[in-house]
């Protein structure tokens, strides 16, 4: 069985869930006014944001990735000011933060930096989003060689990091989404088949269920669930194999991750004591989570359990990662990232444990920390499922 699981249907239209209330031109201006605020807070002049996530996030525009300039430019007190290609200016005034937006648009053979500069001015030190283009951060520098520039995440690592209660429906409901699909797949075959196989049906499921784009189906079984991040390849799944499945993407814009590890036929008494601990990991670090404690106090949590089995060395990654418009971001729960938990933060909690050349488990829900604790968006039994 390859592609989308059995010749299972499609959910009807009766049964299919209503799409999420848009997001309006108020919430992008709200976004980019407290974007901007932020910015000040920090010390910055202002805010330039290329296509991807941050200019989806902020304006609703989602241009395409190409080499014409297309800028968001954000300063306290300011309006704020699209830079874009002539072609693109229809569609960034029609995306839902159009509205909100001064447009400054250049057309082809122009020089596009003129517009940017006119907005600018000769100086100042401004956070840049992460994936900016070299050439464009260069051209600016090039023009305006008395300003300064860093990195957003460095800047402002918690941008998106608290959700508001319209994204945490999202959010809830790409987990759902997730969880249905993990539901489904302990139903197929798994001995016999290859993970790239079980992979396809993995990412077929998320589809049917409601995602927009699947980001990673890991399919890890026997030795290979040892490497955390194994992309699933040709071996042929076998009875008596661990499988370490770890999957995701975006649903209505937000994302789902979770891992789960099955077992194909009855695991021997080694492999339960193992994914026992990690489950025992995944519930201390879950429990760890509260308003005002640090990042590293769900990382320490998770890890003491592992530690205290004896297999800290083979605890190998950090407990978690933020989630949001992207599978990861910030805050990372990691030894030594004091910044505090706050309520409406989404991050992965997935202790693991990896045995090279015999096999691996790893265990994730996303979480979002509440007024007096955690819930977790990922709901389905932790304990290890025997699948055939």
């Amino acid at each position: 069985m390859t592609g989308t699981p059995g010749d299972r249907p499609a959910p009807t239209p009766s049964t299919a869930e209503a799409p999420p209330a848009p997001f309006t031109t108020d919430d992008h201006r709200a976004r980019m006014r407290r974007a901007a605020r932020a910015a000040a807070d920090a010390g910055l002049d202002g805010l330039l944001v290329a296509p991807g996530p941050d200019l989806v996030w902020l304006t609703g525009h989602r241009p395409p990735e190409t080499e014409r300039l297309t800028m968001l430019v954000l300063r306290d007190g300011v309006d704020p000011v699209l830079v874009v290609p002539t072609l693109e200016a229809p569609d960034a005034a029609e995306a839902p933060g159009g509205p909100a937006l001064t447009l400054r648009d250049w057309t082809d053979g122009k020089d596009p930096y003129d517009a940017a500069v006119s907005v600018l001015g000769p100086r100042g030190r401004f956070g840049v989003s992460d994936n900016s283009w070299a050439l464009h951060l260069l051209g600016l520098q090039r023009r305006l060689p008395g300003t300064t520039y860093v990195a957003l995440t460095e800047a402002l690592p918690m941008l998106r990091a608290v959700k508001d209660a319209a994204e945490l429906e999202r959010m809830a409901a790409a987990g759902a989404a997730a969880d249905r699909a993990y539901e489904e797949i302990r139903q197929v075959p798994f001995a016999g088949r290859r993970e790239t196989e079980v992979a396809a049906d993995l990412a077929g499921l998320l589809r049917r269920f409601g995602h927009s784009q699947v980001d990673f189906t890991i399919v890890a079984s026997g030795p290979n669930g040892a490497n955390p991040h194994h992309e699933a390849g040709d071996r042929v799944i076998r009875h008596g194999d661990m499988v370490v499945l770890d999957f995701g993407g975006l649903k209505d814009g937000y994302g789902s991750d979770t891992s789960r590890t099955v077992h194909v036929g009855e695991p021997d008494a080694e492999e339960r004591e193992v994914h026992d601990i990690v489950r025992a990991a995944q519930e201390a670090g879950f429990r760890a989570v509260r308003p005002g404690a640090a990042c590293q106090d769900v990382d320490r949590a998770a890890r003491a359990v592992i530690t205290g089995a004896g297999y800290g060395d083979r605890f190998i990654h950090r407990t978690g990662h933020g989630i949001g418009v992207t599978t990861h971001e910030p805050p990372y729960m990691i030894e030594g990232e004091q910044r505090p938990l706050v309520p409406g933060m989404c991050f992965s909690v997935e202790p693991g444990v990896y045995l090279p050349g015999r096999f691996g488990v790893r265990i994730e829900d996303i979480v979002t920390v509440t007024e007096d604790g955690g819930r977790r968006l990922n709901t389905t039994p932790r304990e290890m499922a025997v699948v055939e």
